[in-house]
């Protein structure tokens, strides 16, 4: 059984280096010492997860909550672990002090060794917690764990807490590490976290049954995949030169589902891979009525209609996915209707790896074309030209032009799937810290500052801080969603947790020397926060330096 303490070096290791290939080898190098049962949980936890993230498992442990459990833990008051967090910058850091330092008297540290898999199973029990009472008793087992853990532990424990574990793994690093461990290619690694969305099912798979169980994994009903996603389209021209025959669609005014139906039993996601079932009975109504198939996964978009029968404002949208009560009423005065664009599973096959072409026939064979998007496949620009102008004319974003041959690559943006709208591509950024305001807005966050994914490593890496298209309404709304998300303050300055996405307009991307990415974005603007999508969604530097070289006509 491996200890906490263990994996703590191995964080602390890792922080202390920047070379992506040797963060690859220690992890590697780890994941080939746990046993086969804590070998999952280790994948998750070096990412900074405790559940895989379609688990409907989740910890709902706040800052608030967690500096009341170091407060009890070192029998100091809240305040005093704020300042430590300010001074820090850093919540584990703080944990430590805190403890440590009113710890040194009682002597209450664990003579004991806490193990990885004590861990996992009491952040099991604090996510079990619901109701009354329940959070006393979160604060009473993360207690439990300070109490246990020695210093460095509690670093790690405090991070994790918040599933913030900031040592730089991302995707990439733990890919190749489980490739490089178990001696499997990183392709199969890859694509078999495409098809289950959990690095820990994949790393146990290339563990005990190599390559060929690799190839054998599929995707499963209830089992979430990463929605497709797209990138922008030079022009309606260019996309032709590129793909010959292009498959053209609107581009909804919406929010993107992925519904997932096994005979009458009907679930629900989101783009951020959350049930939403609850919250959308007319959209599983639909599906019921009109999909014949027993056992099917298909992706669309919901859309919001109103009494003039156009799309209605992206914020109303969201009103009906965050709904928990009063369904049937907002059900009433937002109506949704659904636009299903593509089918990935169908009794008992998988169909991502099937050309578009015979994926849209599949999802014409099982649908009422009532539910389905219109599709046309043709060459032609004019007709391509006019579709566009129709969806605009109809209030919807613009289209989306696909390749009819390309498979479904689950969490990828690529070529295959182009956007054509009429503005420029806005970006989905990670807000990651702010300034207070003056004046008459001293009490509000009046600006936000932004950043970019690296998917590598995990970080994020500031592009620009907006305060433009904000009203005071909106500012003290986003203030009262981000004071509990504060990490630490210096003056007006302000760091947060790096958990709400915003969609953000601009001028153009400029080469720039005083953000983390290199690039900075001139005149940019708040469009809509974007509660549907995960940080994980946020738009990678990948994308910044794509869309600077579009601009620049590289």
């Amino acid at each position: 059984m491996t200890s906490f303490l263990e994996f703590a070096k191995i964080c602390s290791r890792i922080e202390e280096i920047s070379s992506s290939l040797e963060m690859t080898s220690i992890v590697a190098g780890f994941f080939k010492e746990v046993s086969d049962e804590e070998l999952p949980i280790v994948t998750r936890f070096i990412m900074g997860h405790i559940f895989p993230v379609w688990s409907k498992e989740e910890l709902g442990i706040g800052p608030n909550l967690l500096y009341s459990a170091i407060a009890k833990t070192s029998s100091l008051p809240v305040k005093r672990i704020e300042e430590f967090v300010r001074d820090t910058g850093d919540i584990g850091l703080a944990a430590e002090k805190a403890i440590t330092s009113g710890k040194a008297h009682l002597n209450l540290f664990s003579e004991g060794e806490l193990s990885i898999k004590e861990v996992y199973l009491r952040f099991r029990k604090i996510a079990g917690l619901t109701g009354k009472g329940s959070q006393d008793a979160k604060i009473k087992n993360l207690q439990y764990l300070f109490s246990s853990a020695k210093p460095l532990e509690i670093v790690y424990l405090a991070r994790l807490s918040i599933e913030e574990l900031r040592i730089g793994v991302g995707e990439g690093i733990v890919r190749d590490a489980i490739a490089e461990a178990f001696d499997v290619p990183s392709e199969l690694v890859e694509r078999g976290y495409m098809l289950t969305n959990d690095f820990g099912q994949v790393a146990f798979t290339a563990k005990k049954e190599g390559e060929p169980g690799l190839s054998r994994l599929g995707v499963l009903i209830n089992r979430p995949l990463k929605m497709m996603l797209a990138q922008i389209a030079l022009g309606i021209k260019e996309a032709v030169e590129e793909m010959g025959t292009v498959a053209v669609e609107w581009k909804f005014d919406g929010v993107r589902v992925q519904i997932h139906k096994e005979g009458s039993n009907i679930t629900i996601y989101s783009r951020k891979l959350e049930d939403v079932t609850s919250s959308l009975p007319d959209i599983a109504k639909a599906v019921r009525t009109n999909v014949s198939a027993d056992s099917v996964i298909l992706d669309g978009e919901a859309v919001a209609i109103g009494k003039d029968k156009r799309p209605m404002a992206f914020q109303e949208i969201l009103r009906r996915f965050r709904r928990k009560y009063d369904i049937s009423a907002t059900a009433i005065e937002i109506p949704l209707h659904l636009n299903l664009f593509d089918i990935l599973y169908l009794n008992g096959d998988t169909l991502i790896d099937a050309p578009l072409s015979k994926r849209r026939k599949k999802l014409e064979e099982i649908c009422d074309k009532s539910i389905v998007a219109k599709q046309a496949v043709t060459s032609d620009t004019a007709l391509i030209e006019a579709i566009y102008k129709e969806a605009l004319a109809a209030g919807h974003e613009g289209v989306m032009l696909k390749n009819p041959d390309s498979f479904y690559t689950p969490g990828k943006r690529g070529k295959n799937w182009l956007k054509l709208k009429p503005i420029m591509e806005t970006l989905d950024l990670v807000v990651i810290g702010g300034e207070w305001g003056e004046g008459r807005r001293a009490n509000l966050i009046g600006s936000y500052l932004l950043a970019c994914r690296d998917p590598d490593t995990d970080r994020f890496l500031s592009i620009g801080r907006v305060a433009t298209g904000i009203t005071d309404e909106q500012l003290a709304e986003l203030t009262n969603l981000l004071k509990n998300l504060v990490v630490s303050e210096s003056g007006i300055h302000v760091e947060l947790e790096p958990k709400i996405v915003f969609e953000v307009a601009f001028e153009e991307i400029q080469k720039s020397p005083n953000y983390d990415s290199g690039y900075a974005l001139r005149f940019p603007r708040l469009v809509n926060v974007r509660s549907d999508k995960s940080v994980e969604d946020a738009d990678s530097i990948d994308r910044i330096e794509q869309l600077y070289a579009v601009q620049k006509g590289k």
